[in-house]
């Protein structure tokens, strides 16, 4: 092993055309030797002194956002190599690797799209980085050894996607992850990261998702989040914050709060994923009973559920709606799709919550999609059947920081409006431009039975007169976070 400035790692970057600092060695034994490895020290290691208190975020910034052209997923910028380069890429906690559009074989086009009139695309290329390196096949981040010729070969990487022949395949690299610290005493970190040179995409990734890179932020010891604790940059958690507005924001290192909700994962040693169980479904005045897991993922649109909770809960759902269901439309994926009444204030959604295991509640803010369709508006249970995984995804989280604490092994949770500085519920009302006061008494309130306990398991609903009561909430009042153009487009990153 040798440090930063010794000889032999001076020899490697001449012959490799790499000089970092460009063309700058410092004079071995010289003061500025010495301030330049004390100061690379600090960079690197120093968080560990202060007890990694202050969370770190891109050095763009935080924020990220909902982009409805690019498949509802969250997206942010980051910044990658020497010079620095920026991408906007997805946001995806059920996938691991961070790739992005590289050396191009078979890429998403920066130009001469739609999304490209909107947004600046990037291509990474490894020459053009003074900091890059491509891994070799004995690197222990290597996972596909037995397709490499040699150990001294470039690493090979392929990734498919449950979205329909969705995959990304190239080889590893490594550079620098421009970061900066949260906080007044703002600090610029540059992390060394493992990450995809995307040679070849396939699938979604060629036009209406993540056409820049998807950034993995799995529990695998290739994400960025394991990188980030591993080499002693961040403490072993982060946060998403999804704001009713569609912004939201980031931080690696962020453990949450005392007062926050909780639940644990539950760990697949061979396949560790933010995988969670719910106990139990309140839809209106029903309670459904189930032992049912779920993947957390903040890459996939929507939620989807197998069968028998898929059927119980949209029955259950529809079983209090007045507004006239639809045919079944083959342009819509959602099953259970109504006409809005022309009062908008008239179509009564049933109250949707979740109780995850531990007790914890999840309010679920957004569960429908109002889709416009020519002079009319249809909304939706924004729920897809599955053949066979269940996903909590982006949707049910609305209106929430979460919190991925991969130390602890839990989700944790709280309402939040992604603004530190502002009260969730002064925002909520204020983004909907709401001066109706919110309905006192839904249809059906007082008209409960008293539940009977059901310890068969299974789905089974039943009605319930457990606290809270049936408040329905007006469909006018989603319009705003959810309203898009009569095209539906689901993507699930895993």
């Amino acid at each position: 092993m040798h440090h930063r400035f010794s000889e032999p790692v001076k020899r490697w970057s001449e012959s490799a055309g790499k000089y970092f600092p460009v063309g700058d060695w410092p004079v071995k034994g010289s003061i500025e030797f010495y301030a330049r490895l004390a100061d690379h020290d600090r960079i690197r290691r120093g968080r560990r002194l202060s007890e990694l208190d202050a969370p770190l975020t891109f050095s763009d910034g935080n924020s990220t956002f909902r982009i409805s052209t690019l498949g509802f997923l969250h997206y942010t910028t980051v910044t990658l190599g020497t010079p620095g380069m920026k991408f906007l890429v997805a946001l995806d906690t059920g996938s691991d690797l961070f790739w992005v559009p590289c050396d191009c074989s078979k890429c998403a086009p920066t130009v001469g799209t739609a999304y490209s009139l909107d947004f600046e695309l990037s291509v990474y290329n490894p020459q053009e980085s003074s900091t890059s390196k491509k891994l070799t096949c004995n690197n222990i981040l290597c996972a596909h050894r037995n397709r490499c010729l040699g150990m001294f070969n470039h690493c090979p990487y392929t990734v498919s996607y449950i979205s329909s022949e969705t995959s990304t395949s190239g080889i590893l690299v490594e550079d620098v992850l421009h970061l900066k610290t949260e906080g007044s005493d703002q600090e610029f970190v540059e992390a060394y990261i493992t990450f995809g040179c995307g040679q070849v995409q396939t699938g979604s990734f060629l036009d209406v998702a993540a056409p820049n890179g998807l950034f993995g932020l799995g529990l695998e010891k290739i994400s960025v989040p394991s990188i980030l604790f591993s080499e002693g940059y961040t403490a072993d958690s982060f946060s998403m914050c999804f704001g009713h507005d569609g912004n939201g924001k980031i931080n690696f290192g962020d453990k949450g709060s005392a007062d926050q909700e909780e639940t644990p994962f539950n760990m697949n040693p061979l396949h560790p994923t933010y995988n969670v169980t719910v106990t139990q479904a309140r839809v209106g005045t029903t309670l459904i009973d189930f032992d049912l897991t779920a993947l957390f993922d903040s890459g996939t649109s929507f939620t989807y559920l197998v069968d028998p909770a898929y059927t119980s809960f949209s029955e259950s759902f529809h079983s209090q709606i007045q507004d006239r269901r639809r045919p079944a439309d083959p342009r819509i994926p959602f099953e259970y799709c109504y006409d809005m009444s022309p009062d908008a204030n008239t179509s009564l959604i049933p109250t949707v919550s979740l109780t995850m295991k531990g007790g914890g509640q999840l309010t679920v803010y957004d569960p429908i999609i109002v889709i416009s369709a020519l002079r009319e508006l249809v909304y939706c249970l924004a729920i897809v059947r599955s053949a066979e995984l269940n996903i909590i995804g982006q949707n049910f989280m609305t209106g929430y920081g979460i919190v991925f604490d991969r130390e602890k092994l839990i989700l944790g949770w709280k309402k939040s409006n992604c603004y530190d500085a502002e009260d969730s519920n002064t925002t909520w009302a204020r983004s909907h431009n709401s001066t109706r006061a919110p309905p006192a008494v839904a249809a059906g309130l007082g008209n409960f039975q008293t539940p009977k306990s059901t310890k068969d398991g299974g789905s089974k609903p039943r009605n319930s007169a457990a606290p809270p009561p049936y408040y329905g909430r007006h469909a006018s009042d989603l319009i705003h976070s959810s309203c898009f153009a009569f095209t539906c487009i689901l993507f699930l990153f895993l």
